[in-house]
């Protein structure tokens, strides 16, 4: 099932989503769109925050439950992004599943990952910000804090994981899905036309 009026941004760490997502808050009346991200801010998501920074160890396994379940009250919750997004509103969210693909299956293999998230709606449109590991790292070390998967490593494997995922998802040719790569190597504001240029023709939009 394709989620419509739902975009998603999904990415390695360090590979500019979120800082794209503050971009687009100014280019869309708010009054139009619905921003949120994952982990949520939920108690789910919090404790998710705790497990990235490394405060409360956990199972990959159970890490990916925890990520599910947080997608789940995301989705489904009063206020949620089915909501927004059946109410003729934009949603725009930082990670969703495909980001549960992509770090999960590298932490505990593919098949958990893959069995819980397959029931999650799909995104009308899914921005994948394309990005080497090498060039994500150097961002990242300019923040005052790390995460437990911002390693060289673990990104270089969560990186090819990211874009076997994207090709996988690319061949199925699922109906109302768009699937647009971005070099998330160019600077900012290069990022940020390839975006809008597809974005801006929304009908939602042109209201």
């Amino acid at each position: 099932m394709v989620l419509h009026n739902f975009i998603v941004f999904e990415g390695i760490d360090g590979s500019g989503t979120s800082t794209q997502m503050e971009r687009l808050k100014n280019k869309i009346p708010c009054n139009k769109a619905f921003f949120t991200a994952e982990p949520t801010g939920s108690a789910t998501g919090k404790f998710l925050r705790a497990i990235l920074k490394g405060d409360v160890p956990v199972q990959p396994e159970t890490a990916a439950f925890l990520f599910a379940a947080d997608r789940a009250e995301h989705l489904y919750a009063p206020g949620g992004i089915i909501t927004t997004c059946t109410g003729g509103k934009l949603t725009v969210c930082d990670r969703y599943l495909f980001s549960s693909l992509a770090y999960q299956s590298t932490a505990c293999g593919s098949d958990l990952p893959y069995k819980i998230n397959a029931l999650f709606p799909l995104p009308e449109y899914l921005f994948f910000f394309d990005i080497e590991p090498s060039l994500s790292l150097k961002r990242i070390s300019t923040r005052n804090v790390t995460e437990i998967y911002e390693e060289q490593d673990f990104l270089e494997k969560t990186a090819a994981a990211y874009r076997d995922i994207i090709q996988n998802y690319t061949q199925q040719n699922i109906p109302d899905m768009k699937i647009i790569t971005v070099n998330a190597a160019l600077p900012v504001e290069k990022v940020t036309e390839k975006i809008w240029s597809v974005l801006r023709n929304i009908p939602i939009l042109q209201e």
